[in-house]
């Protein structure tokens, strides 16, 4: 089946370009005007490579395929929670809720409702993207890219059949690639984190004050204080800890870092933690939660009024999204702005795909990351409040799937192979476009 994409229409690389400038200052401008110095930094690294372009081209993706006549849609497989921005380095460590180190899908900023396809291509064109970078050849590229979407369908029909919605890719079931990165994540400690991020002062911690992180003044430190009164109203009861936990010690200010961030206002809340021992102490931040890129292309009348701001929508979505979610997730305002809360957490390690560079090993990657995707779209938190889908997404999935798995791979194939390609030369344009000034503010 050929995949109809709107990306592919005919038009002249000037009038391409002039669509890249447009989707960035559609969507950016304000961030920009705000700190321009961060965004020239974001711009440079989106410049190194097409993936690291693709990284920060959110925007762009959905205007693209906003208008695809995609087969596998209906009125329910439209309306599914998707991560937002799942390429295949969104991908890493966490200690869930019960304490148990899980490798999964992580960063749920981007996360909205939407067609589930929207994840599954996303993630395709980044296999495909890194297969490239590679320098694999054109036929082992299909073959990473058509294993990572056999992977998810043969997942989502699992749990239509009943499997168990626990799953979770742990230290006892991982091997490979995987299980160093969890090994990895396994030798970190919080205190390890707590001695990068503060100093002992009289005989207690506080911040570092560095080019990272900076204080705050009083003012701004009452603000932040009353802020984090409105974020313990937005836990849910059962995640609740001891009052002592939230117990504030320091707040400093960081500046938004990585392709993802630039330019956003983040604070830094150093809290007591369980107990009054240094090593016990807890991070927590607070970050300006931005619209959801892809939450411009959905026309959803009840999904937007559902949110009562961004860091809502933010942690709402996690919950969906994520089984055992982080107990310290929630949401506030701060001067105005919707703020998304939550842990930084000590036991977080990335998948990096450097030294993944064996075939097999990387269909074992694949493979592994494919059954992730399908677990957040199924699966949820015991505490999630969301009422906005309240179907069986594993069976409305399924059955636009069941029957049609060799054309669903097919399809999916096809788009990620051609919207790498197209990804590969809007990054040439890109760069040309930034190195010549021409988008506005930079």
């Amino acid at each position: 089946m050929e995949a109809s994409t709107n990306f592919s229409a005919a038009v002249s690389p000037a009038e391409r370009q002039a669509f890249i400038i447009k989707s960035f200052t559609d969507n950016y401008a304000d961030l920009i005007a705000l700190d321009p110095g961060a965004w020239r930094g974001k711009f440079r690294k989106m410049s190194e490579t097409p993936f690291a372009f693709y990284r920060g081209s959110a925007a762009l993706f959905y205007a693209d395929i906003a208008q695809d006549q995609d087969p596998f849609l209906n009125e329910k497989t439209s309306r599914v929670w998707i991560q937002g921005d799942l390429h295949a380095e969104n991908f890493g460590t966490y200690m869930n809720g019960k304490g148990i180190l899980i490798f999964d899908v992580n960063d749920f900023d981007e996360a909205y409702v939407a067609p589930f396809n929207w994840d599954v291509k996303r993630f395709c064109a980044s296999l495909a993207l890194i297969g490239y970078q590679k320098a694999l050849s054109d036929a082992e590229i299909r073959e990473i890219v058509g294993h990572g979407a056999r992977s998810y369908a043969q997942q989502i029909a699992r749990f239509a059949g009943g499997a168990d919605k626990n799953f979770a890719l742990k230290l006892e079931n991982t091997k490979g690639p995987l299980l160093q990165v969890l090994y990895n994540a396994r030798q970190l400690t919080r205190v390890g984190l707590l001695d990068a991020e503060t100093e002992i002062i009289d005989g207690d911690r506080q911040f570092k004050n560095n080019k990272m992180i900076s204080p705050v003044d009083e003012v701004m430190r009452k603000k932040v204080e009353a802020a984090l009164l409105e974020y313990y109203n937005t836990i849910p009861n059962r995640k609740k800890r001891s009052q002592l936990t939230y117990e504030i010690k320091d707040v400093a200010l960081r500046r938004g870092l990585g392709i993802g961030s630039a330019g956003l206002k983040i604070y830094s809340v150093l809290l007591e933690g369980d107990t009054q021992a240094l090593e016990n102490d807890l991070i927590i931040s607070m970050k300006v939660a931005q619209p959801s890129a892809a939450s411009k292309y959905v026309q959803d009348e009840e999904a937007k009024n559902y949110f009562t701001n961004e860091g809502h929508r933010t942690a709402v979505s996690q919950r969906a999204l994520q089984a055992n979610a982080d107990p310290f997730l929630g949401y506030t305002t701060l001067d105005g702005n919707s703020m998304f809360v939550t842990e930084i957490s000590p036991y977080t390690a990335d998948l990096e795909w450097d030294e993944i560079n064996d075939l097999d090993d990387i269909l074992a990657v694949v493979e592994s990351l494919g059954r992730c995707i399908a677990k957040i779209h199924c699966c949820s938190d015991d505490d999630s409040d969301q009422s906005l889908i309240e179907y069986s997404i594993e069976d409305a999935i399924n059955e636009v799937l069941d029957g049609r798995e060799a054309e669903y791979i097919e399809y999916m194939t096809k788009f990620g192979e051609q919207y790498a390609a197209k990804v590969r030369e809007d990054h040439r344009l890109f760069v040309d476009a930034f190195r010549n000034h021409e988008f506005p503010g930079l």
